[in-house]
């Protein structure tokens, strides 16, 4: 990979259309998390395989901005390159904005294609060029000239998930977002995002990897819609049911001339999940309503039946996990097993599960100093043999028809340190004690963190992600707009509804040595109404045990073992009847009260 040349490429595309500075966010025309091969534009210039990042690239210099989670993967992979690492939040760092003020020439320009720009940072740097006496020039994607092996945009087939697993039909969930429409007084819905796009018309499809969505746009009308996607892609059976719904069927590409059309209609969109280039296709004689897509709060409150069938997907994923973990303590150290050869080994396991899919996500499968790299992602260069004395950290997980999963374990390989020991035990307690909060009805995940993080800020210790997110069913692992944080970010922290899913999954990473994370699922479920109001707890969704050898059970409080044995308890009673003879009595060991 030469990226040398190809940020050469890059400049010299940007002199010959008088572009100053160029900015590459890690995106597709969706506001993705995740993107598909094509869109990896970024990734191509920079080298950098994180799923964040934006690169910015001027005439003579070239930056990364990431966050807290790559910031030890970024170093690696950068290392050789002249792109400077800039650690998003970190103290006396330039962020891309002042970077931009800093660097632009007067009368310079900001380019940057305006098709993968959130609509409100497209917006922030026409200002930042404005003040300048410059301008912006957002039509031109400049990678393309030089990508001569681009991967193509995806083809794959579009499934339908039947009722009987989504829960609600799609000429319900039609209706509902029609009523948030007449609630803002629009007469058009213009959908991006993938997720909101897949759960409305019932659909998933395999054009980004790990996240079963279909690429697509869609138009909401009063009594019509039209989805934007390779109608190739459709078998007859869906067409049919589109069209039933009053859904027509136009290429991807049209979606821009069909925005260009929508004068004088009162139009709805979430600028957050528009792109620069769709927002400013619209005609000026329309009038935009700037909300959050209704889907979104819609999809992370889970209806009955999918509640139900993720009950099911987490007993099915925790016999897989229970089993891979029973191998693992049995065979280290008596046959060769690698950072790579694990994670195959648990989607083995997995794959033998009914209705399994495939992973939920890229899986994190890190042995010793690895495991401080929050997303590690193992290569065939840096594939490291577990050996015994170590830690092995895996975050993986698997979509089922019944839903998608996502658990974190940390197991002790053989006898570890006793420092490793009481970090581990530091994160075993916050989770627990996270899981077994109770609150009033209008909490939200800044409400609660503090459950968790208390534990780490009393040893003057804190671990730099958030401590959950929530889950998507049979779509993104990570879902917006639930989440534990311990500050606000820009926009106001979500409250918890009933039937909510959010992990749970602190940590701590110790660079050069050790990473140590837990991680459950959580179901927000209603508690007692009483005169001071409807109080709220969750349900642990997530049934494998937590690895006693790595535990200290002196610094944990009476409460804490009784929160630790009961929810082994529950394991226990969950997951050994579906065990062979060897696995259960290994379960019955692993599960023991402390």
């Amino acid at each position: 990979m030469n990226i040398s040349y190809r940020i050469e490429c890059l400049r010299r595309e940007m002199a010959q259309e008088n572009i100053d500075i160029y900015i590459v966010p890690s995106a597709d025309y969706h506001g993705s998390e995740y993107v598909g091969e094509y869109f990896k534009t970024r990734e191509y210039l920079t080298g950098f395989t994180g799923s964040a990042g934006t690169a910015v690239f001027t005439m003579d210099r070239a930056g990364l901005w990431t966050d807290g989670r790559y910031f030890i993967q970024a170093e690696e992979q950068l290392n050789g390159t002249e792109i400077q690492l800039f650690r998003m939040g970190e103290p006396d760092v330039d962020t891309v904005e002042s970077f931009l003020e800093k660097e632009l020439p007067e009368g310079g320009v900001i380019g940057f294609d305006g098709r993968a720009a959130e609509l409100s940072a497209g917006d922030k740097y026409r200002r930042i060029a404005e003040k300048k006496g410059g301008c912006i020039q957002a039509s031109f994607d400049l990678a393309d000239r030089f990508w001569k092996d681009r991967p193509a945009l995806p083809a794959g087939k579009i499934w339908l998930l039947d009722e009987s697993y989504a829960g609600e039909s799609v000429s319900a969930k039609l209706s509902r977002v029609r009523e948030k429409m007449n609630f803002y007084g629009a007469d058009v819905h213009l959908l991006s995002s993938l997720d909101d796009i897949s759960w409305l018309f019932n659909i998933r499809g395999n054009d980004v990897a790990y996240c079963p969505v279909v690429l697509a746009f869609a138009i909401i009308e009063e009594d019509s819609a039209r989805i934007f996607t390779d109608e190739k892609k459709i078998p007859a059976e869906i067409l049919k049911m589109l069209q039933k719904n009053n859904v027509a069927v136009r290429s991807y590409e049209s979606v821009y001339a069909a925005v260009e059309n929508l004068a004088g209609h009162r139009v709805l969109l979430d600028p957050e999940r528009t792109s620069y280039s769709l927002y400013y296709s619209i005609p000026d004689t329309a009038e935009v309503i700037k909300a959050q897509n209704p889907s979104i709060l819609m999809k992370c409150i889970k209806n009955e039946t999918e509640i139900e069938n993720i009950r099911r997907a987490h007993l099915r994923d925790g016999i897989a996990h229970t089993r891979f973990l029973c191998w693992l303590k049995k065979n280290i150290g008596k046959i060769p097993i690698t950072e790579i050869s694990a994670a195959r080994k648990l989607e083995e396991f997995r794959a033998q599960q009914e209705g399994f899919l495939g992973p939920s996500f890229s899986p994190i499968s890190a042995a010793g100093k690895h495991g401080a790299i929050v997303h590690y992602s193992a290569s065939e260069e840096s594939d490291e043999e577990l050996k015994e004395g170590t830690l092995y950290l895996s975050d993986t997980g698997g979509h089922y028809l019944e839903g998608s999963t996502d658990i974190t374990r940390t197991v002790a390989l053989g006898v570890i340190p006793e420092e490793q020991k009481k970090h581990f035990t530091i994160v075993a307690r916050a989770m627990l004690r996270l899981a077994a909060a109770v609150f009033l009805y209008g909490s939200s995940g800044v409400t609660l963190d503090a459950l968790a993080r208390e534990v780490f800020w009393k040893e003057r210790l804190n671990f730099n992600h958030g401590t959950g997110h929530g889950v998507g069913y049979l779509l993104n692992i990570h879902e917006p707009p639930i989440n534990f944080r311990w500050r606000e970010g820009m926009c106001p922290s979500q409250v918890f509804e009933e039937n909510m899913i959010i992990t749970d999954e602190p940590g701590i990473y110790i660079e050069g040595s050790h990473g140590i994370r837990l991680e459950n699922e959580l179901l927000v479920q209603k508690d007692v109404k009483n005169e001071y109001g409807q109080f709220m707890h969750f349900e642990i969704l997530t049934f494998v045990p937590i690895d006693l050898d790595a535990l200290l059970p002196e610094y944990m409080s009476e409460e804490e073992k009784h929160l630790l044995n009961n929810y082994h308890q529950n394991v226990y009673e969950k997951i050994s009847p579906y065990l062979n003879e060897e696995e259960k009595a290994w379960l019955r060991s692993a599960a023991r009260p402390i």
